[in-house]
């Protein structure tokens, strides 16, 4: 999580990482702003819109997550820890 939406503070990169991933983008009014599917050992993934929150998920997600759409972070309960 970055302080404020940016594009460069919110680009990630995949080296050392083994897998793909979902990347999936969050400005601060909880709207997606890009939504990608990223490689392993690449260097970087600068998001098109500026970005406060960056979500990696499995490749199996990537479906289900479109531009605009709106997230709501909730804190987990104990139990779930």
């Amino acid at each position: 999580m970055q302080d404020r939406d940016s594009r460069l503070e919110a680009a990630i990169h995949m080296l050392g990482v083994w897998f793909d991933l979902t990347a999936i983008w969050i400005n601060t009014e909880g709207r997606i702003v890009d939504v990608r599917l990223v490689r392993s050992w690449r260097p970087i993934y600068v998001p098109k819109h500026p970005a406060r929150y960056v979500l990696e998920l499995s490749t199996d997600w990537i479906d289900d997550f479109r531009i605009g759409d709106e997230v709501i972070f909730e804190e987990a309960g104990k139990d779930f820890l």
